[in-house]
């Protein structure tokens, strides 16, 4: 195709979206000229779905739920007052506390203010809050913000070193909507360990967000913790940043969240429209069917060039994998859904893996995210009438053309600047664009039955492992094989799982198991060490 014809394809399929900034240019994909008018009635269905969700219909069947992550930015359309109440009042409490602690009226016990921000959470309950703060935050933060994402030791130590001689002058945010999920329990208990260790009351720093009534919500209350905030079962995890779990910790680190609730509803009345060519979702969706042939058969590759974006591509994992990943459809037909996302940023990718995009195997298309703001105020010139943000500018092109060039697929994102308005429309649009997808495959994408199915294998994990603690204890003189082990618990069954505990439980000081011979897994031996 030459250059003029591409010229007027980029004309034909540009939709733009003035009010929040972004346009999103689909000129790239090589999809033919009834593409459109095959899939009309697969789209139409995907926005009567859109138009039955926003209105309260229950969404997520398996739960009985209904899923209402669009009203969180427009409590008005909730289907019932009480909603639209309860939305209103928790960003009043929300503004409220972040007022007070920012003035110093709600202060730490033994420090003028709080200065510093720990958000513990794991999945939605970070990922979200992570994208939002690092794109948006800055030397102007309020709070610094740190965040304990996992239940890894070594993850817990190196924040708490970088929080060392810091833990009087911070908050703690527990983000849980359960209160019982695994890894943001264990990251709360090592934080209070951390502020007991340090000679501080936890529960003096400490907020919770959870589901009314929960564990941490009644532990909370009991506790006299600073305050709590609500989550709602009608808002799942990887869709909860406009919710308490996202605009709490962004309030208080200093980011205008009035910018970014508003960022978003104004993408969702774009998507809302029912004219394909200006709905920036519903051609996302589209596309995204068009590439992989509505089952996956190509990967998505996220391109942000951006620094302060390197972690949309994270965030975007959670978003499209665990909604669109599911093994049956609507039917009960399995279908083995998905869609792989991966990405880090421009012109980074540029020396890693764009190398494989262009001349490698042709199993993805690539969305290309592009700010055109390079920065506050003038940059200097690297090279005559050249700034660093043209040559950034300039390598975004340069990929964008060599790929096609040699018949690889883009779609092109852009953003006037980076703002807090339009960090919330880019989440609000790929959320939009999975509830599409998901309706144009007939999956339901808000539900998670395989998260599921690996947190019980994961209980199942712990519960041998007090097992076989428990036998070594009573048998203090005697080593075991991991075979020998299995069959005196009748765990034969789970041998490889029994070498693996012990294995772990051996390289660690904690329990008191330890390995008597050097030899592999397999053939080695172990004891209780009192």
């Amino acid at each position: 195709m030459d250059s003029r014809a591409l010229w007027e394809r980029y004309k034909k399929h540009l939709c733009s979206c003035p009010s929040i900034g972004l346009s999103i240019d689909i000129s790239r994909m090589n999809f033919p000229s009834d593409f459109f008018s095959r899939m009309e009635g697969e789209i139409s269905r995907a926005f009567n779905a859109r138009d039955e969700l926003e209105a309260g219909f229950l969404a997520n069947p398996d739960e009985k739920r209904m899923v209402g992550h669009y009203w969180l930015r427009a409590p008005h359309l909730a289907p019932k007052p009480e909603l639209t109440q309860e939305l209103v009042h928790t960003l009043t409490h929300i503004k409220d506390f972040s007022s007070k602690i920012h003035s110093g009226s709600i202060k730490p016990a033994t420090a003028p203010r709080f200065r510093y921000l720990l958000s513990i959470g794991i999945g939605g309950s970070a990922l979200g809050p992570q994208f939002a703060s690092n794109a948006l935050g800055g030397q102007g933060d309020i709070l610094t913000p740190y965040f304990l994402d996992n239940t890894d030791p070594d993850g817990f130590d190196r924040v708490f070193q970088q929080l060392s001689g810091r833990l009087a002058e911070t908050l703690v945010l527990v983000i849980s909507k359960s209160g019982g999920t695994t890894e943001t329990r264990n990251g709360m208990l090592e934080a209070a360990n951390a502020f007991r260790q340090a000679g501080l009351v936890f529960e003096k720093h400490a907020v919770a967000i959870t589901g009314v009534g929960s564990y941490l919500d009644i532990l909370a209350k009991n506790d006299l913790w600073l305050d709590r905030f609500p989550m709602w079962d009608w808002v799942g995890g990887r869709t909860s940043v406009f919710s308490a779990v996202g605009l709490l910790p962004l309030s208080l680190q200093g980011i205008d969240i009035d910018s970014f609730l508003q960022g978003a509803a104004s993408c969702d009345e774009y998507t809302r429209l029912n004219t394909v060519s200006a709905n920036p979702a519903a051609l996302l969706a589209l596309m995204w069917f068009y590439a992989t042939d509505g089952k996956g058969k190509k990967d998505m590759v996220i391109l942000p060039y951006k620094d302060r974006l390197q972690l949309f591509s994270k965030y975007l994992q959670q978003l499209i994998m665990e909604s669109l990943g599911k093994e049956r459809d609507l039917s009960g037909a399995v279908v083995n859904q998905g869609i792989s996302v991966y990405g880090n940023k421009g012109t980074t990718d540029q020396h890693a893996y764009v190398q494989q995009l262009r001349d490698g195997v042709n199993n993805f298309f690539v969305t290309f995210i592009e700010v055109l703001k390079d920065r506050d105020g003038k940059s200097v010139f690297v090279e005559p009438s050249v700034t660093s943000g043209d040559y950034l500018s300039s390598f975004l092109l340069g990929t964008r053309a060599a790929l096609f060039e040699n018949g690889r697929e883009s779609i092109s994102i852009t953003v006037n600047a980076l703002t807090a308005g339009t960090v919330g429309a880019l989440i609000a649009l790929y959320e939009r664009a999975v509830g599409f997808y998901a309706t144009l495959v007939n999956i339901n994408a808000y539900h998670q039955p395989g998260v599921e199915a690996g947190k019980k294998m994961a209980s199942a994990v712990i519960e041998l492992q007090k097992k076989i603690l428990v036998y070594l204890q009573k048998n203090l003189s005697r080593d075991f094989s991991p075979e020998q082990l299995a069959d005196l618990l009748g765990l034969s069954d789970h041998v490889e799982t029994v070498a693996k505990i012990l294995e772990h439980a051996s390289a660690n000081v904690d329990h008191g198991v330890r390995k008597t011979s050097s030899t592999a897994a397999p053939e080695s031996r172990y004891t209780y060490a009192e």
